[in-house]
């Protein structure tokens, strides 16, 4: 690769890094490393929360990239932490040119502590406190069939709203089976927590 496409390619690397950096702010951390300047090797930070500055050198993994072209493309969800001890979830990717020699890197790096906080804040709103009251708002068994439906619809990545046709006709296919549909009111419960019409769930039924 000649430094011309060399200087083209971390130039679009940098477009790459903008667009990352703003669709995951403020969670997440996007750097692009030239590694044929080991010395200088941070050309672009994004979204900013290590406190590094552009033009600082390479980190170990960078190193171990530019001396051994062998080292894996992709090392994805590695733990890392800050200089200030912030825990943080990593993935580096690394680009090769066509002889195969590493030239560039993009690492995103998730700050998990801001994630720390939303869980424990959720935790404390979602929290319920034991006592003598027992009390039933929903007698249709509804809770278990929208976690048979989360569960299924998170087991393939998507959502109960988001699930491909094919996708949605296997699960309501599961729900029969397990009887749920056979409960007062589960068609109905199962085609909202999914948002399709009742006639939907049935003709997936058949």
């Amino acid at each position: 690769m000649t430094a011309t496409q060399n200087k083209h390619l971390l130039a679009e690397l940098k477009h790459i890094a903008e667009g990352l950096g703003r669709t995951f702010a403020p969670f997440c951390e996007v750097v692009v490393h030239d590694l044929s300047n080991p010395k200088n090797a941070i050309l672009a930070i994004e979204n900013n929360l290590s406190g590094r500055r552009v033009g600082q050198p390479a980190t170990e993994l960078g190193l171990a990239r530019i001396h051994d072209p062998a080292y894996p493309v992709v090392i994805a969800n590695y733990a890392n932490q800050f200089a200030d001890g912030r825990k943080v979830k990593s993935t580096s990717i690394g680009i090769r040119n066509e002889a195969g020699d590493y030239v560039a890197a993009l690492c995103l790096n998730v700050d998990l502590t801001l994630f720390g906080g939303i869980q424990a804040a959720m935790a404390q709103f979602t929290g319920t406190e034991s006592g003598a009251v027992a009390e039933t708002l929903d007698a249709a068994n509804a809770d278990r069939i929208r976690q048979t439906i989360d569960d299924f619809a998170a087991a393939r990545a998507s959502t109960a709203r988001s699930l491909k046709a094919a996708d949605r006709r296997q699960l309501v296919q599961d729900i029969k089976r397990a009887g749920y549909l056979d409960i007062r009111r589960g068609a109905e419960i199962a085609a909202a927590h999914m948002g399709v019409s009742r006639a939907t769930v049935y003709n997936d039924a058949k």
